[in-house]
């Protein structure tokens, strides 16, 4: 179905509708996406304050048959912020609407607005001695929005679940224009289908999220991080056990790193402590939180005691203040930052089930190997089965020089993680990068419901079209 483009008649139209402070210039940040694979286009880029707003924006896009590409803080990684061909869009920035309509401490509840950026929920829930546990390197440009729209999730999965799972309720303009008034503050609700987590995930190809009910938690009376060095991946998915048996459910976060990261670093960001001297194979980054009365270091030491005497560790280091436990989180927060810098062929976020991820690596190092003398850094959220599977090219070399093998190193990766039942889209979503993936890999009962979803709630296909699912006119 072809889309009219925002031309200067439909701007003209919406500047009657939206104050003259909705509207913003045209500039390449709202055009631009981290990785720099694309550029995209906007007919214009309009920032609305309210939800009513949003509403009349969508309105109008609708009876124009105009696209809208929603964008949050910009950090999605697959493109789905970015619309690069066919008809110029509307931009719709959410950077407006930021604020926190109200926080419950003794609902453990948080209500705030779709451009709340993360870093500033995590601040105004510690203000009232509360935790939102949804915590990813972008947290201090990333928003709400974005983050419940690709339902993201970060080093606190283990414990805490995805975005998802973070949520009570939302509010939201539908591709009609309509406002779903879904803000609920309960815990239980059985009314019908759940709008709520068809809209989470679905990146803004079924709406657009104007606010939401998060959920907080009390925040841990005590912390405690370790760096451990294990003596294989199936070592570390071992002392994963171990960590829940010690533990339970206080294992907030079990991080897996390679050599290669810590190299990577050292070559990017010199500046960066490192905490080892001697760079190991393979080590993680344990990080617990724990009720009042209960010592983190002496739970993490005997952790590392009981390890150590089944041989499943060699070395390792538990902070002993909250100064070093923030060294200890730069260096995993900074693993994609020295990625970026050293520029990947080809970068996979790809999951399998949690006690196949040794067999997965080893396997998929054969597959890269096969394909030429590349670098791998492996590195993720061990305990939900997260692997971020980047390939380097060899050292000196760019990734410019090595372009004509990317599609060849995606397709090998992806193959191997769909035959051995994983995802290849765990948790940064399809957006525009993966929607080749999704018909390939995806379930084709799945596909064709995810399509009639889609043709019923957004039948002219203006919401953020060509993301997740093809357009219908292409």
């Amino acid at each position: 179905m072809t889309l009219n483009p925002a031309d200067p008649d439909f701007i003209a139209h919406l500047h009657q509708l939206l104050p003259g402070a909705a509207f913003r210039e045209v500039e390449p940040k709202y055009l631009e996406e981290p990785r720099g694979r694309w550029i995209g286009q906007a007919g214009v880029v309009v920032a609305p304050a309210t939800v009513d707003e949003v509403a009349t924006v969508i309105t109008a896009a609708s009876k124009a048959r105009v696209g809208v590409v929603p964008y949050g803080g910009g950090t999605g990684l697959v493109g789905g912020q970015i619309l690069s061909d066919g008809s110029a869009p509307v931009l719709l920035s959410l950077e407006r609407m930021r604020a926190i309509r109200g926080i419950y401490p003794d609902e453990n509840v948080m209500v705030v607005e779709a451009g709340a950026i993360l870093a500033d929920i995590h601040a105004a829930a510690a203000e009232v001695n509360r935790l939102f546990p949804l915590t990813i390197a972008a947290k201090g440009s990333a928003r709400i929005g974005g983050n419940l729209a690709t339902n993201a999730g970060g080093v606190n999965v283990l414990r805490y679940g995805n975005a998802r799972d973070l949520c009570l309720g939302l509010e939201a303009v539908l591709p009609s224009g309509e406002v779903w008034h879904g803000l609920k503050r309960l815990r239980k609700d059985n009314a019908g289908y759940d709008l709520k987590n068809l809209m989470i995930g679905s990146e803004g190809t079924l709406g657009v999220i104007t606010a939401a009910t998060l959920k907080l938690y009390p925040r841990p009376a005590t912390e405690g991080t370790a760096l451990i060095v294990v003596n294989s991946p199936e070592a570390a998915l071992a002392l994963l056990a171990r960590a829940r048996d010690h533990l339970g459910e206080a294992v907030s976060a079990f991080e897996l790193m390679h050599r290669t990261g810590l190299e990577f670093l050292a070559e990017t960001l010199p500046d960066l402590r490192l905490p080892f001297a001697d760079l190991p194979e393979w080590f993680v980054l344990i990080d617990v939180g724990l009720a009042r009365g209960l010592d983190p270091q002496a739970s993490l030491g005997a952790l590392f005691a009981d390890a150590h005497e089944a041989g499943l560790v060699s070395d390792g280091m538990i902070a002993q203040s909250e100064a070093q436990r923030q060294q200890f989180w730069e260096v995993r927060e900074n693993i994609p930052e020295g990625n970026r810098r050293i520029g990947s062929i080809s970068s996979h976020d790809i999951s399998v089930p949690i006690g196949a991820i040794p067999d997965f690596i080893i396997r998929g190092n054969k597959v890269i190997a096969a394909l030429g003398a590349f670098r791998i850094n492996c590195f993720g959220h061990l305990g939900d089965g997260n692997l971020h599977y980047n390939i380097f090219p060899p050292k000196g070399q760019s990734r410019e020089a090595h372009v004509e093998k990317r599609e060849a190193i995606k397709r090998a990766v992806h193959d191997l993680v769909h035959q051995m039942g994983g995802s290849v889209s765990a948790e940064h979503g399809v957006g525009r990068l993966k929607v080749e993936d999704l018909e390939r890999y995806g379930d084709p009962v799945k596909m064709s419901a995810m399509r009639a979803i889609k043709a019923a709630l957004d039948p002219k296909s203006i919401m953020n079209p060509g993301a997740v699912l093809r357009d219908p006119s292409d």
